[in-house]
C-alpha cells in the first residue's frame, strides 16, 4: 500500500496500515494479511446474516437499557446497510480464516461502526467495534448464528421454491404424458411397460421427499446459538438478550426463530448443518437419477434410446458439425457431485467440535450455502431448461415396446413362466413381435393375446388372465 493512500488503525496487538478507503479496521487488516490462502470470500447470504444479527443485537440491547437510542440507532442503520448488501466489498477476509469465524465477526464489528460514526441523521457518537456493535455477542456465537441464519434464508428464498417448481413443472408434463406407454427399464434392460407419466411422476415424488426431508431439519436450524457468548454460559449477555435478539430477528426476516435451548451444545456443535448438509446431498442423489434418466432417454438421435428429444440449447462440439448435447442434465450432474464432495467436507468439519466450540465455522458455512445456492439453480434449469419443454418420439416408443419380449410376462398366469421364457427367448432370436410368436406356440386366439398384452393395461399392474385375477 502507497503511503498517501493508508491511514493507521490500532487494536489491541498495536498499530496497522489499512487501505484509507477500506470501512474496516485492524482487526480486520491482520486477517487479511494472514490468510492469503484461496481468495474465496464469504458468501453473500452470510454477510447478510452479520448484518441482520447486528442490526438485531442493537434493538435488543437498546430494549435491555444496555445501548441509549442514538448509539443503537446508528448500529441499526449501518448494520441494515450491509444486511442489503451495499459494502460487500468490504468483506474482504479468506474463508480459511480462523475457525470461530472471529475475523469474519470483527470485520463486520469495524465496518458497522466506522458506518455508524460517520453517516447519516443517526450518527453516533463514539461507536466502538468490540465495545458496542459486539455488546452482549461473542465470534463465538454470533458465527455459528450467522450460520443457522444464513442458510434457513437460503432454504425459504432460493431452494425450497425452486424444489416446487420443479415438482409441479414435472407434475405438470407427468399428466400431459400419462397415456403415453413406453418399455420400462430395470438393470439397464427391457421390462415391463410404463407410462411416461408414471416415470416422471416417480421423480416428482423424489422431489416432493427431498422438500419434506429439508423442512424438517427446520426446528433445528431455526435454533440460535446466540446468547452463548464465548463458551455457552452467556458471559457479559443480559439474561434476556438472547429471547429478544431471536424475536427482533424473527420479525425481520418471517422465520420462526428461538434460542437453542442448549448453548453448549450449539456452541461446541454444528449438528443441525451436518443434517442439513445430508438432506443437500439426498436431493443432489434425487437431481442425478433425474438428470441421468433424461440423458440416457435424449441418448442418439440414431444410435441411443431416442425415447425424447430435449431442447436444443447450443452446439454441441467443437469439430462434428450438427452435434447437439443434453447439456442442462449434465450441467446438474455436476451440481449434485459439487454439492455431495460439499456433504463430506461439511461432516468433516463438523467433527471439529473440541470442547466448547467447533473451529471449522467458516468452511461449514461456505459449503452448506454454496450446497443451496447450486440446487436451487439447478433445479430450476432442470425444469425450465430440460424437462418443461423435451418432445417425445412416439413412433421410437412404439416400436421397441412392440419387440419387447419381456411382455410375455403378462402371459405367466396363463401360460406359465417356462412357457412364456421359451415365447421369449423365439420373439427375441426372431426380432418379432411377441403377439405374433405366442400365437404359434400357444392356443390363445388373437382377440385374447391382444387383450393379455395390451401395453397401456400392463402399466396398470394387477392380473391379466387366470389364477383369480380380472382382465
Amino acid at each position: 500500500m502507497a503511503e498517501d493512500k493508508v491511514r493507521i488503525e490500532r487494536d489491541s496487538m498495536g498499530e496497522l496500515k489499512v487501505p484509507a478507503d477500506a470501512l474496516w479496521g485492524a482487526q480486520t487488516q491482520r486477517a487479511v494479511q494472514n490468510f492469503q490462502i484461496s481468495g474465496l470470500r464469504m458468501p453473500r447470504g452470510f454477510i447478510r446474516a452479520l448484518g441482520l444479527i447486528k442490526h438485531a443485537a442493537a434493538g435488543a440491547n437498546e430494549a435491555l437499557g444496555e445501548l441509549d437510542r442514538a448509539t443503537a440507532a446508528a448500529i441499526r442503520g449501518a448494520a441494515q446497510e450491509v444486511a442489503d448488501g451495499r459494502h460487500d466489498a468490504q468483506f474482504p477476509v479468506d474463508v480459511f480464516q480462523t475457525g470461530s469465524g472471529t475475523s469474519s465477526n470483527m470485520n463486520a464489528n469495524e465496518v458497522i461502526a466506522r458506518l455508524a460514526n460517520g453517516q447519516g441523521k443517526d450518527k453516533g457518537k463514539g461507536v466502538h467495534a468490540n465495545d458496542h456493535v459486539n455488546m452482549s455477542q461473542s465470534s463465538n456465537d454470533v458465527i455459528p448464528t450467522a450460520v443457522h441464519l444464513s442458510a434457513a434464508l437460503a432454504l425459504k428464498e432460493q431452494l425450497l421454491p425452486a424444489l416446487r417448481h420443479l415438482a409441479d413443472t414435472l407434475g405438470r408434463r407427468s399428466k400431459e404424458l400419462a397415456e403415453v406407454v413406453k418399455t420400462g427399464r430395470t438393470h439397464l434392460m427391457d421390462a415391463m411397460p410404463v407410462t411416461l407419466g408414471q416415470e416422471l411422476g416417480g421423480w416428482r415424488t423424489q422431489v416432493e421427499n427431498g422438500i419434506a426431508r429439508l423442512e424438517s431439519t427446520l426446528p433445528r436450524l431455526h435454533s440460535l446459538p446466540q446468547g452463548g457468548t464465548a463458551v455457552g454460559t452467556g458471559i457479559n449477555a443480559h439474561p434476556e438478550f438472547a429471547a429478544r435478539l431471536a424475536a427482533e430477528l424473527s420479525r425481520h426476516t418471517g422465520l420462526a426463530l428461538q434460542p437453542s435451548r442448549d448453548h453448549f451444545e450449539a456452541l461446541s456443535s454444528q449438528d443441525a448443518a451436518v443434517e442439513l448438509s445430508g438432506q443437500l446431498k439426498v436431493v443432489a442423489v434425487s437431481l442425478t437419477k433425474i438428470a441421468n434418466d433424461l440423458r440416457w432417454m435424449n441418448s442418439g438421435p440414431l444410435a441411443g434410446m431416442a425415447e425424447i428429444a430435449l431442447p436444443a440449447l447450443q452446439p454441441g462440439s467443437s469439430i462434428m458439425p450438427g452435434k447437439v448435447n443434453p447439456v442442462i442434465p449434465e450441467a446438474v450432474a455436476m451440481v449434485a457431485a459439487q454439492v455431495i464432495g460439499n456433504d463430506t467436507t461439511i461432516t468433516i468439519a463438523g467433527q471439529s467440535g473440541n470442547f466448547q466450540l467447533n473451529v471449522m465455522l467458516p468452511l461449514v458455512a461456505y459449503n452448506l450455502l454454496q450446497g443451496i445456492e447450486l440446487l436451487a439453480n439447478g433445479a430450476r434449469a432442470l425444469a425450465d431448461r430440460a424437462i418443461a419443454g423435451f418432445t417425445v418420439n412416439h413412433e421410437q416408443l412404439a416400436q421397441a415396446l412392440e419387440r419387447n419380449p419381456i411382455l410375455v410376462t403378462a402371459l405367466n398366469p396363463v401360460i406359465g413362466y417356462e412357457k412364456g421364457a421359451a415365447i421369449a427367448k423365439k420373439a427375441y432370436a426372431e426380432g418379432r413381435p411377441i403377439k405374433d410368436v405366442a400365437a404359434e406356440m400357444t392356443n390363445l386366439d388373437r382377440a385374447e393375446l391382444d387383450r393379455l398384452l395390451d401395453p397401456r393395461e400392463l402399466t396398470k399392474g394387477g392380473i391379466k388372465g387366470g389364477g383369480g385375477g380380472g382382465g
